[in-house]
Order: structure tokens, then C-alpha cells, then sequence
């Protein structure tokens, strides 16, 4: 299967020295040309029944390559899966107008931190309102800037559970539909993120901010999930994809990259986008997120603080059968990602190889 390290193995030094990069796209690149190779060390194992060995290098677990991102999902899917309630969970997408996608792309971490705040202020504050729900609710936030094509396209996903605490202290169910419709929602979230804009002194234009109030804003629900152990598995898909995966690449020749992409315009159709191998670099990078930037975050009774307090009692309210977390070893975890167990010998099944030597990385 061709891969995104194919491309970068053969053309990202041709790229960098045409282009000026930070830091941090020298070191995503570095990590993914060297993800699962001899330079960044491995180990061996073999096994005692048949000698067989095998060598297994080392990922660069950095959060943007394609092929380390399974695991750290497997885990974090296996943490979520206490947070959850015996009640139906809504899916939202937050989308920004494409106006503001040059300021966003030149001011990543400010803005991408006031989307977040945004979204979770305009959740809360119409969730509160006894109009919608008239309770504190919880969600959890995940930010992508990415389309399928790979341009620029910031947007926040939020799974919210159907419910909350109202001021009794007692779970307060949600309608069927989401509680706040999408155009209370849409245009509460264009007035606060413009007007938090502005904040940041930033010398827009005022054309630019008039053009993007005249806006209707996009805002998307889908319908509630049936049962809520679907929730974190869903979730899951969207925590830990990066911007292209592998299996997406269909061919690459000549230094033209050709991968299938989904056209929501043209009702979802999978479609073939043919670019050159530096312009496919050059996509990949504009999603690299700032450093220490968290693009998964908790908010009102699922942040850190609200599952110490009121995550406990909304358990009890909503009947949660509360059970003893058990966290998954790693080799159970594997065994579920690769279909098989990663202790048997795949020469002759015998289940025990043993770990008999290291491969220490190669120094740059």
C-alpha cells in the first residue's frame, strides 16, 4: 500500500530547501520518514519453539502520522468508556466561514483556542437557557482543519450527551432532537466568535467582518445516536484521524499524487484528486498543529474538574450501571488492532516469543 512516507521519502528534501518551514514541519516531517524504520530502533523477538524471529522498529508516535495514530485511539477509546451515560448523545459540527480561513491559517493557535472556547460558550450559555433545556450539560470537542481534499477547512466536532443538570440538582432530558435549534445555535456562535475576533487586535478589515455577519454560519446536528456504547467508538474515528490516511492514496507517479476524496457538494460522491507530490506536502503541512496545542478537549460536567463532581452523580441520575474500570493491557489492545495475537509466532503458533535483543536507533 503506498503511504504518505512514500512521498516524503521522495520528495520532501527537494521541498524543504524550496521552502522556508517552522520547526515543527521539520519535525513532522523527520517523524514520519523515519515512523517504523531502522533509524528509529527497534527490537527483536524470537521464538523459543521454532527460532523464528522478527524485528519490530519503533513508531514516531507523533499525533499527525498516519500509521501511529491506531493505538493511541485503541487507549483512548478504552479511557472514554467510563464517562459514559445511559442516555442518547448528539453529534455537532461547528464550521467557520472560508473568509476568515488566511487569519486563522496565520494566527493558529490563538484563534483555534477561541474556537474552542466559542463553541463550548455557545453550547453552555444556550443550553442553560430554560427555553432550550435549562441545565449544565458536558462535551467533548475535537478540532479539525482539514476538508477531504486537504485544504484548509477548520471545524470542530462536538458529541454532547442528551441531557443535563438543571438547578434541582436532577437530570433534565433532552427533546428528541437536539435542544437548541441549529439556527439559535449558528448564529449565537457567529456573534460571539466575531465579537471575540475583534478582541484580538488584530487590524481586520471591516469589510471582511461585515461580509462574514452577513453570513449564515454553518452548523450541523446529526440525530442521536441509538445506544450510547456506539458513542466513544464513533467519537473515536474523529479524535485521532489525521489529514489524510494511507489507504486514501491511490497511486503515485511522475511526482503526481492521485487519492479518492468525498465531495459533499456533489451529494457525497467519492471522487480522484490528482496534485503534484509538492503540493501534496504542502496540504499535508497546513494541518500540522501548533506545539503542546490540545485538539481534544472536555467541557462542563466531562472536564476534569465536572468528572470529580457532578460526572458521579449524573451516573446515578441517568441509571449508569457502574462498573469496575479495567484498563486494557497493551497486548490486548494490539490483538484487537491486528487481528491476531502479537505473543504467538505467526510461523508455527507457538504463543511466547521472547524479547531477545534490542536494535538501538541509527544517529541522525
Amino acid at each position: 500500500m503506498l503511504e504518505v512516507q512514500d512521498i516524503f521519502a521522495a520528495h520532501a528534501d527537494e521541498y524543504r530547501q524550496n521552502h522556508k518551514l517552522p520547526i515543527v514541519h521539520h519535525k513532522a516531517l523527520n517523524s514520519i520518514l523515519n515512523c517504523r524504520t531502522a533509524k528509529l530502533g527497534g527490537h527483536v523477538d524470537t521464538c523459543p519453539s521454532c527460532g523464528e524471529t522478527e524485528i519490530s522498529y519503533n513508531s514516531c508516535r507523533n499525533r499527525h502520522c498516519p500509521k501511529c495514530q491506531t493505538l493511541s485511539k485503541e487507549r483512548w477509546i478504552d479511557a472514554r468508556k467510563a464517562d459514559l451515560l445511559n442516555v442518547g448523545y448528539f453529534h455537532i459540527v461547528f464550521t467557520l466561514p472560508q473568509e476568515l480561513n488566511p487569519i486563522i491559517y496565520e494566527n493558529q493557535k490563538e484563534l483555534y483556542g477561541l474556537l474552542f472556547r466559542c463553541v463550548s460558550e455557545t453550547l453552555h450559555e444556550l443550553s442553560a437557557d430554560k427555553k432550550y433545556l435549562g441545565a449544565k450539560i458536558g462535551l467533548t470537542a475535537v478540532l479539525h482543519t482539514w476538508g477531504q481534499n486537504l485544504c484548509f477547512h477548520p471545524h470542530i466536532h462536538c458529541i454532547v450527551p442528551a441531557g443535563g443538570l438543571n438547578s434541582l440538582g436532577l437530570w433534565q432530558h433532552s427533546r428528541h432532537k437536539f435542544f437548541v435549534p441549529v439556527k439559535v445555535l449558528s448564529r449565537k456562535f457567529r456573534g460571539k466568535f466575531l465579537t471575540l475576533l475583534k478582541q484580538q487586535k488584530l487590524d481586520l478589515p471591516q469589510s471582511l467582518l461585515n461580509d462574514c455577519y452577513n453570513k449564515e454560519w454553518v452548523v450541523y446536528c446529526k440525530p442521536p445516536f441509538k445506544t450510547a456504547a456506539c458513542v466513544v467508538e464513533y467519537l473515536g474515528r474523529y479524535t485521532h484521524r489525521v489529514a489524510i490516511s494511507n489507504n486514501r492514496i491511490l497511486k503515485f507517479e511522475n511526482g503526481q499524487v492521485s487519492f479518492k476524496w468525498r465531495d459533499y457538494k456533489d451529494g457525497s460522491q467519492w471522487k480522484v484528486m490528482s496534485i503534484s507530490a509538492e503540493e501534496f506536502i504542502r496540504r499535508f503541512l497546513m494541518h500540522v498543529l501548533p506545539p503542546g496545542f490540545m485538539k481534544i478537549r472536555h467541557f462542563g460536567f466531562l472536564s476534569s474538574r465536572g468528572k470529580q463532581t457532578n460526572l458521579p452523580l449524573c451516573k446515578k441520575l441517568t441509571d449508569t450501571v457502574l462498573s469496575q474500570k479495567v484498563k486494557l493491557s497493551t497486548e490486548t489492545l494490539l490483538t484487537k488492532i491486528l487481528g491476531r495475537n502479537p505473543s504467538v509466532c505467526q510461523s508455527c503458533g507457538y504463543n511466547g516469543l521472547m524479547r531477545t535483543g534490542l536494535s538501538p536507533p541509527i544517529p541522525a
